[in-house]
């Protein structure tokens, strides 16, 4: 009997999933079993020019959570979530062998990396005779829909809002969960519960000259290295924070039923506490969440209570989330020169002022708050992100993309494109029409942190 597998990346949801409803309708359409899967590239546990860890412990521990909760979900349905180590590009093929998958499916992912990957994948099965099956699935709206062709998409972020709102563009409608999933392979090895236990036993024939295929359930990393933080404005260790799909549809329903979109424009600039901002961006980040999804609950929430500036401004948030997307459709690799889009010559670079700065000892204030919040909690607000990211790049003269690597090991919604796209911005090197944002910390203190208490918060007042 065949295989289909869907191999899940920055999609890790039943719910709204295109990539994974293909594949169920593929194996379906031929008889064919099906089975999910997530690989996990060791090279996200090591060091990179400027980082010690790519991935760190609070974004280790959220992904480790949200993989739980896939688990159960597909359990509930009949499935099972197979966790291999390795890198993609030399496990997926395998995998296809052992089981006998004619056809593999996933999101499509635009950034370099991610895209590299999937171009060898492309490669590999059309030498060896099975489907490679991307499906572009994480942006707010199509890009077929948008009035404009991808490469023509306006750089700067107001010509492209505009564009798109006279057009009258909306989100497609979410999908269901499929009804039913199609049965696992019939290889009981894969889930040996044993092996599984030990995480390192052979699960799958293995090459010559090749590791073993293993089941390796990602696990929490272990105190002292992670600890719960109560100070945190996304404490993900507490329920009301729950990652996953079931926590993400939780936070959703609660935060429309307290009719806080009304509020988002006013309180999302703040610096304490959970509710100041949506924080959709966890979920949304794993893909616990879609952004159809938000939309779709927000139209709900607009048709019963009414329209307002912060619902509103809601939708804007999710049209700059797709412009980070479609910037790296249309600019590619561009995005992550050091120069960016700009003739700029190379960003200077000092290592020490660098170091101060992550563990938040620059001797300011605002700033080393923030710094500690993000190391302490793997979460800042939006404003904190770019009041640190500004002091980093225009005052102490660093490399905009080690602070992008930072963010990248330590923040637990962290979002490529997102990332990529606000640090270019900040820096001056992307799409800002003004050349860069610098902020003045005095006034963003006064501002933001009138009475010092988010300072006092984080011991830095």
């Amino acid at each position: 009997m065949s295989t289909v597998v869907h191999w899940f990346r920055h999609d890790l949801r039943l719910a709204d999933n295109p990539a994974l409803t293909r594949a169920v309708r593929d194996a379906e359409a031929h008889g064919h079993t099906l089975l999910p899967v997530y690989i996990w590239d060791p090279a996200q546990a090591q060091p990179t020019r400027w980082v010690p860890r790519r991935m760190g412990p609070h974004r280790m521990a959220v992904l480790a959570d949200t993989l739980t909760a896939l688990d159960t979900a597909l359990q509930q349905r009949g499935s099972r979530l197979l966790v291999l180590r390795g890198a993609a590009v030399s496990v997926l093929p395998r995998l296809v062998r052992a089981v006998q998958a004619v056809q593999v499916s996933a999101e499509a992912i635009a950034a370099p990396e991610e895209q590299d990957q999937a171009d060898t994948l492309a490669r590999t099965a059309r030498l060896a005779g099975w489907r490679w099956t991307p499906v572009w699935q994480s942006s707010l709206l199509d890009p077929p829909d948008l009035p404009f062709a991808v490469d023509r998409t306006p750089d700067v972020f107001t010509a492209f809002r505009q564009q798109v709102e006279r057009a009258g563009v909306q989100p497609r409608a979410p999908l269901p969960v499929p009804s039913r999933l199609p049965a696992l392979p019939p290889h009981d090895a894969l889930w040996d519960p044993v092996a599984a236990a030990q995480g390192h036993a052979a699960l799958l024939p293995q090459d010559d000259g090749e590791p073993p295929l293993c089941h390796t359930p990602l696990k929490r990393p272990a105190p002292p290295g992670l600890m719960p933080e109560a100070r945190s404005a996304f404490p993900y260790h507490l329920p009301v924070c729950a990652p996953g799909e079931a926590g993400a549809q939780a936070h959703v329903a609660q935060y429309m039923s307290r009719n806080l979109p009304h509020s988002y424009k006013d309180t999302r600039n703040g610096l304490i506490g959970v509710d100041h901002s949506s924080k959709f961006s966890p979920w949304l980040a794993s893909g616990a969440l879609s952004a159809p999804q938000v939309m779709a609950a927000l139209r709900v929430f607009e048709a019963e209570h009414g329209a307002s500036d912060g619902s509103y401004w809601l939708w804007f948030e999710l049209l700059w989330r797709d412009h980070f997307r479609l910037m790296h459709l249309k600019h590619g690799r561009a995005l992550y020169r050091a120069r960016g889009l700009t003739e700029l010559p190379p960003p200077p670079h000092d290592p020490r002022a660098f170091q101060r700065w992550c563990e938040g000892r620059t001797g300011q204030p605002l700033v080393d708050a923030g710094m500690r919040e993000l190391a302490a909690s793997g979460f800042l607000s939006n404003r904190m992100r770019q009041v640190v990211a500004s002091h980093l790049v225009h005052h102490l003269r660093c490399d905009w993309r080690a602070g992008a690597a930072w963010f990248e090991s330590q923040l637990v919604d962290y979002d490529v494109y997102s990332n990529q796209g606000n640090w270019l911005y900040g820096a001056g090197r992307g799409t800002d029409p003004r050349g860069g944002r610098r902020f003045n910390l005095d006034k963003q203190a006064q501002d933001h942190d009138p009475q010092g208490l988010y300072r006092r918060l984080w011991g830095t007042a």
